[in-house]
């Protein structure tokens, strides 16, 4: 892909499933990655994979819970590599004591939700308000934050996961109307059923009726793995995605459909 080789690119949330392989993947198309994760040594880990396949990276452990850890993994990226090219904002509360307790209105713990926007949303929206002015230094560049087809898929469980999400298309609508005249593009990716670590964990505790449904979800001959989302991440950052800002891509084999 045009314009990823030496390009410094940010991996927010890049320790394990989507954001191990897309780091994996941008680091193959020739940037240098800084793998940013509260999982320290499985962002070492992935630093240390890509290293041993020819790339270049570094692990960076921070919580996008806390609004100064958020600006110091920013802040670190600059400091070691000299620059910011782009961003992909990728973590998320999967745990079984946040999403797994994630239940519908009637049960919900307001304390729940607190933490799944906190991570889900407004981390999102301190890494890119951290990564602006640096992009803005390098003249322009583009920022891909994960969503997920959750935001329609009408679970009847899940709604503060599914609200953070639709807040995260939002917010990157926000970016791409703010600065797209100043070169930032600003868009997100929305997977559908991702085989990643986290996902057979859910799978699991949701039982076998769940378990059938979302496998069966794709139209597609299988369900989708991390790599799916990989390329469609490198992509986005690519120069080769330059006309596109603003927009939601559904990248699940075809499990939702929408204009």
């Amino acid at each position: 892909m045009r314009g990823l080789t030496d390009r410094v690119l940010l991996v927010a949330g890049g320790a394990t499933g989507i954001g191990a392989a897309s780091a994996r993947r941008l680091a193959k198309e020739g940037a240098k990655v800084v793998v940013g994760d509260i999982n320290i040594d499985a962002a070492a880990k992935n630093a240390q994979a890509i290293a041993e396949a020819g790339g270049t990276a570094i692990a960076v452990e921070y919580d996008q819970a806390d609004e100064a850890s958020a600006g110091q993994l920013v802040a670190r990226t600059v400091d070691h590599f000299g620059a910011l090219h782009g961003v992909h904002v990728n973590a998320a509360d999967l745990g079984e004591k946040t999403l797994g307790r994630d239940v519908d209105l009637l049960e919900m713990d307001v304390a729940i939700w607190e933490r799944t926007l906190l991570v889900n949303l407004i981390g999102y929206a301190t890494i890119i308000r951290a990564a602006v002015p640096h992009l803005l230094s390098a003249g322009g560049g583009p920022i891909v934050c994960t969503s997920s087809d959750a935001t329609v898929a009408a679970e009847p469980t899940r709604p503060a996961y599914a609200c953070s999400k639709a807040g995260v298309q939002a917010l990157v609508r926000h970016v791409a109307s703010r600065w797209g005249k100043e070169r930032i593009r600003c868009n997100a990716i929305a997977p559908g059923a991702i085989m990643t670590e986290r996902a057979y964990e859910y799978l699991e505790r949701q039982g076998d009726d769940f378990s059938e449904k979302f496998l069966a979800s794709p139209r597609s001959f299988r369900v989708g793995q991390p790599e799916d989302i990989a390329g469609a991440v490198a992509f986005l950052l690519s120069d080769d995605g330059e006309w596109i800002n603003g927009q939601v891509w559904s990248v699940n084999g075809g499990a939702a459909l929408r204009d």
